[in-house]
């Protein structure tokens, strides 16, 4: 039973290849005559790609003799060794098409199309390092480094790709037309993407904040990790990443903390009213002048002012100055000079005191039975 079912399908199987191969021979297709092509055809491949990578090993190691180990190792040998290796399978691929018929015309189509595919990536790779190095030299900034190299990438490759199609006889004018058309339609279909994406290059243009900078956008702080044609990456202090699109970020209202350099923190101290505003100051600016990360240099000098007369308290103001640097820990050295402050105020007995309140009654006659057994003696004077 199994064996009569499983002839059965091997013979199905058979009747139906031979018929597909009889529509594409017309009818006079031969199995012998077929098999014994194609594995002629193979075999001559094979040697072919044989040959094709002897040569190419051949060449690849009398290039390491000749330039040595050292400038084998650049990047120069590395893109000659891939543009080397590019054209070999560039002639490989020619050879088998023509080994199985392929006409002439399109033989030639494809080679002119592949030189000049590796002759865009000669270009790509030159003009490239000549625009990186000029970025280098004027010092761009590395957002803008990024726009410009791929932008030009993009160009080249959109270039490459309609020249080549050009070589098989496509119509590079409607192509182009058709992208337009496309263009226009994806337009209208992603507003938002392309706002944000113009949105992006105005920010790396006018640079309101570099990468590395300490930022407030739309209420949110964070340190610019990165400044994508999309959106602007903050990263708190508490290492939480946050991606706001370019175009609210254009449309609101910035605060860069790194722009100036150096920053100044406002730390609120309170004394109590009986304490010296004098005497505090003396026994705070010590602990400022001692703090390894609290600036020193002229104009920036740490300060302690009075700022207020609160309610219960005399309210100093502590005024000091950190470097760009520090800003990361900025929380950290706010808590860190508070501390010690507070040590040395409780050091040197001044009071820092806390919100209370002053009941005074007049004629509380309803009050005499509770206060007369505390105080019997005021009790008798009344």
């Amino acid at each position: 039973m199994a064996e009569s079912i499983f002839g059965a399908v091997r013979d199905q199987m058979k009747q139906n290849l031979s018929d597909t191969l009889n529509a594409f021979g017309d009818g006079q297709a031969d199995w012998a005559e077929f098999s014994v092509y194609a594995l002629s055809q193979l075999l001559i491949s094979a040697l072919y790609l044989g040959f094709l990578l002897a040569v190419y090993a051949l060449v690849i190691s009398l290039a390491r003799v000749v330039v040595g180990k050292q400038r084998a190792a650049q990047p120069l040998f590395g893109h000659a060794r891939t543009g080397l290796r590019y054209l070999f399978g560039l002639g490989a691929v020619l050879v088998i098409m023509a080994q199985f018929g392929a006409a002439p015309e399109l033989l030639k189509s494809m080679a002119r199309a592949g030189l000049m595919a590796l002759g865009f990536f000669v270009g790509w790779l030159v003009a490239g390092r000549l625009i990186r190095e000029a970025m280098s030299r004027y010092r761009l900034d590395p957002s803008i480094r990024q726009l410009v190299e791929n932008l030009f990438s993009v160009l080249t490759a959109t270039f490459a790709a309609v020249t080549v199609l050009a070589q098989f006889g496509f119509d590079v004018v409607s192509i182009v037309a058709g992208l337009g058309i496309v263009g226009i339609a994806v337009g209208f279909a992603a507003q938002s993407t392309l706002s944000n994406f113009i949105a992006g290059i105005t920010l790396l243009i006018e640079r309101p904040f570099r990468i590395g900078d300490w930022v407030t956008i739309n209420g949110q702080d964070g340190k610019v990790v990165k400044i994508a044609l999309r959106t602007t990456w903050l990263r708190t202090r508490d290492n939480i990443f946050t991606m706001i699109p370019n175009d609210s970020v254009a449309s609101s209202d910035i605060v860069n903390y790194s722009a100036e350099g150096a920053t100044r923190l406002n730390i609120p101290v309170g004394i109590a009213y009986k304490e010296s505003a004098k005497a505090a100051r003396e026994v705070i600016m010590p602990v400022l002048l001692a703090h390894p990360e609290v600036l020193q240099s002229a104009g920036m000098e740490p300060r302690v002012v009075l700022k207020n007369l609160g309610d219960s308290s005399v309210d100093l103001e502590v005024k000091i100055w950190i470097t760009p640097d520090n800003l990361d820990v900025q929380p950290r050295i706010m808590a860190d000079v508070l501390e010690q402050i507070k040590e040395a105020l409780d050091d040197a007995g001044i009071e820092i005191p806390f919100p209370h309140l002053q009941l005074f009654i007049d004629e509380a006659k309803g009050l005499k039975p509770l206060v007369e057994p505390l105080y019997p003696k005021l009790a008798g004077k009344s």
